[in-house]
């Protein structure tokens, strides 16, 4: 998969993640998100913070840092205009990708990565924490397998094998079991370049 469909990929997780999202708007998002100690409109704030620093990473190209740009949703905002917030990041964040070279790196935590590999991060955390917040909500919602997958085999290449890509992304990121391999508790993805 090239850039562009990286890009476009980010697109669709941020459009199916803030369209799911949206039907617990009217719910209360001050409780803690599913698994988390962050409530639910601070994982929303934390969304907008990494997707947008994401696309700073790969502008800047730090060789060593995060970049000291920080994107935050208004604290005053009703949920519906921050889900707005959240789909501008995606879209900056496919830009970011789409104009970036193919030898451009940029410097994160879990190792030095491309634009596929920021791309691949921002749909995972796109998914993931859109779980997170429905599962708190009560919304039984479960991310795309057409989402899921390519970012799975970008990210966790250790990942076991199986025919369900969410569930599988889900056990990876620590939010679900898999049988016979338990409920992971430490993870981190491979961001690296391959």
């Amino acid at each position: 998969m090239n850039a562009a469909t990286w890009a476009d990929l980010v697109v669709e997780a941020a459009d199916e993640t803030t369209a799911s999202l949206g039907k617990v708007a009217g719910q209360d998002w001050t409780r803690n998100a599913a698994g988390l100690d962050w409530t639910c409109r601070a994982t929303l704030d934390h969304l907008a913070l990494g997707v947008v620093g994401y696309a700073g990473l790969l502008i800047a190209r730090p060789a060593d840092r995060y970049v000291t740009l920080f994107a935050s949703l208004d604290p005053q905002a009703a949920i519906a205009d921050c889900l707005e917030g959240i789909r501008i990041a995606g879209r900056l964040l496919a830009s970011a990708v789409r104009e970036a070279d193919s030898d451009v790196r940029a410097w994160h935590p879990w190792g030095r990565s491309d634009a596929v590999g920021f791309a691949a991060m921002g749909v995972v955390e796109l998914l993931v924490h859109g779980v997170d917040i429905g599962r708190a909500l009560g919304l039984d919602w479960r991310p795309p397998e057409r989402l899921c997958s390519p970012a799975l085999r970008r990210l966790f290449p250790e990942a076991p094998d199986g025919d369900d890509a969410a569930e599988l992304l889900l056990w990876c990121t620590g939010r679900a079991e898999l049988p016979g391999h338990g409920r992971r508790v430490r993870w981190q993805w491979a961001g690296t370049v391959r």
